[in-house]
């Protein structure tokens, strides 16, 4: 597998598959989120918001409580597309080089992300 991700941790992503994509959205609206932690070896992303799941804990020290915690879960980076505040949806990236640095824009508009 390629260990190479096109997400960066702290991009602002939206969900392209799935029914949690459309789930809380408005019409026209689209369901964002900012990307928390980056795997690629696992090829996965947690995207703050999105893919919650429930978890019981139990209390590991005396005087600490256990409980029903609530805690984003590991998606494929491939569902997940970076998005572009000019065109208000999810993009593809491309990689402009000015003064020998690398600078990701959109593929669409050529905003810089």
């Amino acid at each position: 597998m390629n260990n190479k991700l096109h997400i960066k941790k702290g991009d602002t992503v939206v969900l392209n598959v799935g029914s949690y994509s459309n789930k809380f959205a408005k019409p026209g609206e689209v369901k964002t989120g900012k990307v928390l932690e980056v795997s690629p070896k696992e090829g996965k992303v947690i995207v703050e918001g999105i893919n919650m799941v429930t978890k019981h804990v139990k209390p590991r020290k005396q005087g600490e409580s256990g409980g029903i915690v609530k805690a984003e879960a590991p998606i494929n980076a491939c569902k997940v597309s970076v998005y572009c505040p000019k065109c208000k949806k999810g993009v593809r990236t491309k990689i402009r080089i000015e003064d020998d640095k690398k600078i990701r824009v959109c593929a669409k508009c050529g905003e810089e992300l």
